[in-house]
């Protein structure tokens, strides 16, 4: 059973609650009330990112929604195709003022390429850009640093120069892609993983061998798919914009056998069609 109060501990020692909300491609027209609708809920960890073009409206759902700052963990991230300290820097005021909050939680570097160069080597863009992230960190605005879409390659280039190891790896990850060798290397080395699209953007709802699994539990297959990854040790980010889909997706009140879980765990690909990053696996 999964609580969304519940926390993993980063390895700065800072309290992160288990399931977060994703925002991605939620529009900022309804990017508030999605917001607002997922903390009355429960949720208390709340993801978004500069390129999302949401985070204006995300925060001020966070400010509306009554609830003392502390209680909201807030992360966001530089967009992928900043790869310079000054222009680092400057993308994070320009997040935390469309924010406005006090400080972030998280901040994430959204991914190792620009998105139009998936696949490209930045090393030395990467460990500059790191550097500027260490520098935020140092002044207490952000609690807590990390990476995104970061393969072990990726990581172990960031870790030959940090004097700040990265305290989360956001990639993509559900039931039949777990991409193994990027979350044994991260686990490794006291990096949290984070699921984003842990319903494979909607891919594998279908999978008729999932859904056999989630009737036995009597639990839809978004709420297996997403108690699978915390089981794992995993944080997933499902999105939603439809308050049923918002309350459903909090409803984690089962747990999946330990029998289950190696037969979820092993098996192929739940939605081959999605979008795959092909610099992991």
């Amino acid at each position: 059973m999964t609580k969304l109060t519940e926390t993993y501990q980063l390895s700065n020692e800072t309290k992160i609650p288990k399931v977060a909300f994703g925002t991605w491609q939620i529009p900022a027209n309804k990017a508030k009330k999605a917001v607002l609708d997922a903390l009355t809920v429960g949720y208390r960890h709340i993801d978004t990112a500069l390129v999302y073009e949401n985070e204006k409206e995300v925060g001020q759902g966070i400010r509306d929604s009554g609830i003392d700052r502390d209680e909201i963990f807030v992360t966001s991230k530089l967009p992928a195709e900043t790869k310079s300290y000054d222009d680092a820097m400057k993308d994070f005021e320009e997040t935390m003022s469309n924010l406005d909050i006090d400080y972030l939680d998280l901040y994430l570097i959204h991914a190792p390429w620009p998105w139009a160069q998936i696949g490209s080597n930045h090393d030395k863009e990467n460990q500059e850009v790191w550097r500027a992230m260490e520098d935020i960190y140092a002044t207490g605005r952000v609690k807590a640093i990390g990476v995104s879409n970061f393969n072990v390659h990726d990581l172990q280039n960031i870790l030959a120069t940090a004097k700040v190891k990265p305290m989360v790896d956001q990639i993509q990850y559900y039931i039949g892609y777990t991409e193994p060798k990027i979350t044994k290397f991260a686990q490794d080395n006291g990096i949290l993983v984070e699921a984003y699209s842990p319903l494979a953007t909607g891919g594998l709802v279908d999978n008729q061998q999932v859904k056999t699994i989630a009737e036995k539990y009597n639990v839809s297959v978004p709420q297996l798919a997403i108690q699978f990854v915390v089981q794992n040790g995993v944080l997933p980010l499902p999105k939603a914009t439809q308050l049923p889909h918002i309350q459903a997706n909090a409803k984690l009140d089962f747990e999946i056998s330990e029998e289950d879980m190696k037969l979820l765990n092993q098996m192929p690909d739940t939605a081959p069609s999605a979008f795959h990053n092909a610099t992991q696996g």
